[in-house]
């Protein structure tokens, strides 16, 4: 972890554009490194035709060629650039650092070594702790302890009800349960499926100091808190605290007096029914997106704590029962509020959701569903929505399909034993072959669509790729799987990585869209930034004013721009839920790091 807490008092070292005005070429890679086993790939791209026929991986201490390559035929233009190429040096397993020479330009110095990824999914838990609600550990103060009253419940509108605690959303102070269960959930799988990972730093409370529990037990504790706070009894269930009045301008959390009540701020009730969204109303159809968002994260923390919290446990386990029962009410999904604009988190889909309720209560006979299991309850909806609708397309509303994956499918697979094991894998071969057939066109294997949260779809996508890759020992897809991970590491046209000081000696973010750094000079250490976004979308955002000059202006074009830059909210802001699915990628990649993948018979890309 030490390696990347450096990011605290260091700048980078490697800066992606400093020749963007001084070159027409230039190589990409993931700065983090490559591991001895995995796939090791970098792009060169240029502004200029493929003028060589070899490129070669030399050492970086002595500069002797290591090995040489045929530079094979260019896969042409991508965003700005003219020409553009894979460089494959998967075959070279010895550690050591390198870089890469094609033509006259060379790459930035990079590891291979089995510890490349070491620590890194430890690093991105600061943000979660800075995004803390309620007790802060990095500013070791309160904030929106007042939280809150209510709306659209049936207890009179503007009751209060103590929902202080769990996450901030992003820069704004909103929270959802939408994205709190989300990254709850993919907290605790990481300690699930990669225990070993993770250290233990910091407290409960989040100040340092070791407290015999790993540090990410203790952050999805602080999650599953404030879970059980917005759904307190078998009946009632909140959905989200504060609204889009939220936006007012940067500053430091609990300075919020903006909602009619001093310090309180709304919490809005899962009616199951269209609540306010500007001047018009929400596509709210029923209760079942967030109830089953809800149970999941309950049933997955009854598991991890029933041996050292047996009562807590317990207490998950009840409200795992209760939150599938309330997804039942309405079958549907519940959208967020805004008051003052139209812009929300509008959710589309809700089978995702209860089909990972499902699958989590597992062999459980539940009396709603007269008799029948959580897993043929979790199986009749995997087939009725077998593939995230997103993927493969160009576009889609803002988290109109959340979460960005299913994650129902890999939590069914290891459930089922017969041919229905199958039956789900295959549905995640469908999703990533849609995303290839537009990926295999460019050099970048770049699948994703650019929309809002681009890096928070990337995340997934690659999450689903290994989910497949575990599942079934088919690692076909590995090469696409692990070019999504390298170009949140700076195989991208602008050459930065998209996570603020990971690794603390490369081009990072170092001017996002955050209130923490902005105003109260705190380093935002592992969060994950939005993302590119088409051209188009960025030119139709309202409100956003670059505050310096573009030192990417080369690399933008009409296809993605990114800005790194506190001004542009749209591509350049951390988010607690997309950080929290990284931690997981990061996670799986430290741990399989220093073993030889098992190839399959299968065909690789």
């Amino acid at each position: 972890m030490q390696r990347f807490f450096r990011s605290i008092i260091l700048t980078g070292v490697i800066t992606g554009c400093q020749y963007a005005y001084a070159q027409n070429a230039w190589i990409r890679i993931n700065q983090l490194g490559y591991t001895p086993y995995g796939t090791k790939v970098a792009v060169w791209c240029s502004k200029d035709k493929l003028l060589f026929k070899q490129w070669f991986l030399l050492d970086a201490s002595t500069h002797k060629v290591v090995l040489t390559v045929k530079a094979g035929k260019s896969m042409g233009t991508y965003g700005p650039f003219k020409e553009t190429l894979r460089l494959n040096f998967s075959s070279y397993k010895k550690p050591g650092r390198y870089y890469l020479k094609a033509g006259d330009v060379v790459s930035p110095d990079f590891e291979i070594g089995p510890d490349v990824y070491k620590g890194a999914a430890d690093f991105c838990l600061y943000y979660m702790r800075q995004q803390r609600n309620k007790f802060n550990p990095v500013t070791k103060d309160s904030c929106h302890t007042r939280d809150g009253f209510t709306l659209y419940g049936p207890m009179p509108d503007s009751s209060f009800i103590d929902v202080s605690g769990g996450w901030h959303d992003a820069t704004d102070y909103l929270q959802y349960v939408t994205t709190s269960a989300n990254a709850t959930f993919h907290l605790l799988a990481a300690y699930r499926d990669f225990p070993n990972v993770f250290g233990d730093g910091h407290q409960a409370n989040g100040l340092e100091g070791a407290n015999k529990v790993p540090d990410i037990l203790d952050e999805a504790r602080w999650g599953l808190d404030w879970l059980l706070k917005m759904h307190p009894r078998a009946d009632w269930m909140f959905n989200q605290v504060a609204d889009d009045r939220d936006h007012i301008g940067m500053r430091m959390p609990g300075m919020d007096s903006q909602y009619g009540r001093g310090y309180e701020r709304p919490v809005y009730f899962v009616s199951g029914a269209p609540q306010i969204r500007g001047k018009l109303m929400n596509n709210t159809t029923g209760t079942s997106s967030t109830a089953g968002k809800f149970s999941s994260a309950f049933s997955l923390g009854s598991q991890i704590f029933s041996s050292h919290a047996p009562s807590f446990a317990q207490t998950l386990r009840e409200k795992s029962l209760t939150a599938f029962a309330f997804g039942l009410r309405k079958p549907g999904n519940t959208q967020t509020a805004s008051v003052a604009a139209p812009y929300i988190y509008a959710e589309d889909n809700w089978m995702d959701d209860m089909e990972l309720a499902g699958a989590m209560l597992g062999e459980t006979r539940l009396a709603e569903l007269q008799g029948t299991t959580g897993t043929d309850y979790a199986f009749a909806l995997a087939k009725k929505e077998p593939l995230t609708p997103w993927l493969g397309a160009d576009t889609a509303s803002h988290y109109q399909w959340y979460p960005f994956i299913n994650v129902g499918h890999f939590e069914l697979i290891k459930k089922l034993s017969d041919h229905r094991r199958d039956t789900v894998a295959a549905y995640y071969k469908e999703g990533i072959e849609r995303v290839w057939n537009k990926a295999r066109k460019n050099a970048f294997f770049r699948g994703v669509p650019f929309i809002w949260c681009s890096n928070n779809l990337t995340t997934s996508f690659a999450i689903q790729c290994y989910w497949y890759r575990k599942s079934t020992g088919d690692n076909q897809f590995e090469e696409l799987e692990q070019a999504n991970f390298d170009w949140l590491f700076g195989c991208n046209p602008w050459g930065t990585s998209m996570v603020y000081g990971l690794p603390a000696w490369g081009d990072t973010p170092k001017d996002p869209h955050a209130s923490f750094l902005q105003i109260g000079h705190f380093p935002v250490n592992g969060g994950i930034v939005d993302g590119p976004v088409y051209g188009s979308i960025f030119q139709s955002l309202l409100g956003l004013k670059l505050t310096h000059p573009d030192e990417y202006a080369g690399f933008q074009s009409e296809l993605a721009v990114y800005h790194d830059d506190s001004g542009d909210y749209s591509t350049n802001e951390p988010t607690m839920d997309g950080t929290a699915s990284l931690i997981y990628l990061l996670a799986a990649k430290e741990s399989g790091a220093t073993r030889p993948l098992i190839r399959s018979s299968k065909k690789k890309l």
